[in-house]
């Protein structure tokens, strides 16, 4: 229900982002990418290894990650180099590379879970058929995160779509290239994502010697 202009409560109720850190979320640090990956194996969450692993490798949204399914990952008994995946954002495909430590967690992960090819790669709580709810998987992410002792108010899904691209980012300096495995339509797209400012040009410039 809603408030009159003239109600006392009107004047006391607090911002809906009071005390709360909004707007963009930190990228994780390669260091912190390794202690996740400890905290997982060390209580042997097999799902949410093989979860936290494709995030970071695919570089996808979370709308787009819950979605995955098996046959986009894995053919012939095997799971892919590569993938191929439509964003539900801007229903343009994105390809992105799984490493060698990616497909191995994966593959054990779809071995576990059984199954058929058109099925979701991590299913729902509540339907087996149906696949992890967003709110589910950001529920996951702020228990990593608070695993390995980071501030939970920093952190979300989005984290760790920016890892890896953040971490290619910062040893290239190509933001063409970022915005491909990122998919964005727009360079300017990108060029917001990363904050790219002052500092960041007069460090690459600082690299490039003529």
């Amino acid at each position: 229900m809603g408030h009159s202009v003239m109600d006392p409560a009107l004047h006391e109720l607090r911002p809906w982002n009071e005390g709360r850190l909004v707007g963009t979320k930190r990228a994780l640090k390669q260091q912190q990418v390794w202690a996740i990956r400890f905290w997982l194996d060390q209580h042997r969450r097999l799902r949410d290894r093989a979860l936290f692993d494709l995030a970071i490798d695919s570089k996808l949204r979370g709308r787009d990650v819950v979605r995955v399914r098996s046959g986009g990952l894995a053919s012939g008994g095997r799971v892919r180099d590569r993938a191929l995946i439509v964003q539900q954002k801007t229903k343009r495909p994105v390809q992105f590379e799984l490493m060698d430590t990616a497909r191995k967690i994966i593959r054990a992960w779809l071995e576990r879970r059984g199954g058929t090819l058109n099925d979701f790669v991590f299913p729902s709580r509540n339907n087996y058929m149906a696949h992890m709810s967003t709110r589910q998987y950001a529920r996951l992410v702020r228990e990593w995160v608070i695993g390995i002792g980071l501030p939970p108010q920093g952190y979300g899904t989005h984290s760790l779509r920016r890892t890896k691209a953040s971490i290619i980012y910062k040893a290239t300096g190509d933001l063409r290239a970022v915005q491909i495995l990122l998919g964005h339509t727009k360079i300017d797209s990108t060029v917001r994502y990363f904050g790219v400012d002052v500092e960041d040009a007069l460090e690459l410039a600082e690299r490039t010697e003529v």
